[in-house]
């Protein structure tokens, strides 16, 4: 098998995993729900909610490792056969998500990504281990954060690319990849759906494949 794209791009929250690491350190508040939805799909900016939600849950460091044990338990059906294969045939995988890095780097070492393909945000704590801040320089804390760090990175890089995501702020890469493909397989949002060049829908991420390799 050979890959058809030499850069593919995953999104985590509902697209590696089943869940979003933002809702589990909420744990079940409402207004963070709320927040959550609308900014998937596409009715608030990210500015409007990436801080304002860290600031309700104010998660500290055990929380946050927590997440990522809870990440490591939720991999969507497929995903870890979906980047070997990817691997296998040539492709440069890497994960572009507005999630916690300290909760995404154990998922990645799971799947098998090396640390420098993973992009994330940063937090940071107290040394008692409270939360402090996060990364506020970070590309996605903000609007269009994803396609300027795609942009960055292939403009590095020579060959074909490709983003698999769920979520609105996922669809902003499509300028600036050769193929953007929609997962539904966790969660169906109609923006994505809409207008992504494909769309899966089947809930294992084996179902990209047929788009990515070649026969």
């Amino acid at each position: 098998m050979k890959a058809k794209y030499q850069h593919i791009f995953f999104d985590v929250d509902s697209t590696l995993v089943t869940i979003e690491g933002i809702d589990v350190l909420a744990a079940g508040n409402l207004e963070i729900v709320r927040l959550t939805v609308a900014a998937m799909n596409g009715e608030l900016s990210v500015e409007e909610v990436y801080a304002r939600r860290l600031e309700i849950i104010r998660p500290s460091r055990a929380d946050i490792a927590a997440l990522a044990e809870r990440y490591r338990a939720s991999i969507v059906d497929g995903a870890q056969e979906t980047i070997a294969a990817l691997q296998a045939a040539g492709a440069n995988v890497q994960l572009v998500t507005a999630g916690v890095a300290q909760a995404i780097a154990p998922l990645a070492e799971t799947l098998r990504i090396p640390a420098r393909a993973v992009h994330a945000v940063a937090l940071q704590f107290h040394d008692d281990g409270t939360y402090a801040d996060f990364d506020r320089r970070s590309l996605f804390a903000r609007s269009g954060g994803k396609e300027l760090l795609v942009r960055a990175i292939l403009s590095r890089s020579k060959g074909r690319s490709a983003f698999i995501g769920d979520g609105v702020t996922d669809l902003e890469t499509k300028p600036v990849v050769d193929l953007f493909i929609g997962f539904g397989g966790v969660q169906e949002r109609a923006r994505v759906r809409e207008n992504a060049e494909v769309y899966v829908t089947q809930p294992t991420l084996k179902a990209v494949l047929p788009y990515l390799l070649e026969p």
